[in-house]
């Protein structure tokens, strides 16, 4: 019983840090994009020093997740509870990589200004905000319907992509002298993009918990 209590213990210690995880992300995203939308180094800065907590939670899901394997030796349901930790862990790390490097672009381009006002990548970090939140919900509430809403989600960020890149495109077409800066704009197109199948991922992990069978929702 003893047993019993210090796995469920632990396992929610996992759903925490993975719930505190997600929403450093999202923090990440909102201001990476906000740094850019105004050129602002400071707080992209800010964005750069930060990425060391979310390495550390995933290191402490880590650290967690394997102590339990080795005591407990969890089986069925408990033990995907750690896989998907360890799983949904290295997807929110990666985004708050991908998040960061959103945040580097706005370094590269001090001293610069925007070629055009940024509408499409904040609408494209919005919807991937709320996909983030979503798949983290979906995760903690054992959502499966939450969790294929990824899916949907995920085309509509592949639409405004693909309208991003169009437009960027024409600038470099028509005027050689932005080539530079509007590659470094597909670039944070494709970190945002990236960003919203890490999302998908975790809706996958979801599913995976409750049912056992991980479904593609990155097609």
């Amino acid at each position: 019983m003893i047993r019993r209590k210090e796995l469920d213990q632990d396992l929610e210690e996992l759903r925490s840090l993975l719930r505190q995880m997600g929403q450093h992300v999202v923090h990440a995203l909102e201001e990476a994009v906000e740094s850019l939308k105004t050129l602002d180094a400071v707080k992209a800065q800010e964005v750069v020093k930060d990425d060391v907590k979310l390495n550390a939670m995933e290191e402490q899901i880590m650290e967690i997740g394997s102590r339990l394997i080795v005591t407990q030796q969890p089986v069925a349901k408990d033990l995907r509870r750690i896989i998907v930790a360890f799983k949904i862990s290295s997807d929110l790390e990666r985004m708050g990589d991908l998040a960061l490097d959103v945040a580097k672009v706005t370094l590269r381009l001090q001293g610069q200004e925007l070629i055009k006002p940024l509408i499409d990548i904040p609408q494209m970090a919005n919807i991937v905000k709320i996909m983030i939140e979503e798949s983290i919900t979906a995760y903690l509430d054992e959502n499966t319907d939450l969790a294929y809403k990824m899916a949907q989600d995920d085309d509509q960020v592949d639409h405004l992509y693909s309208q991003i890149i169009t437009e960027l495109y024409s600038y470099m077409t028509n005027n050689p002298e932005t080539l530079s800066q509007a590659m470094l704009l597909t670039l944070v197109g494709r970190y945002i993009e990236r960003i919203a199948d890490h999302a998908t991922n975790i809706g996958e992990s979801a599913v995976y918990l409750v049912t056992g069978r991980r479904p593609d929702l990155n097609q």
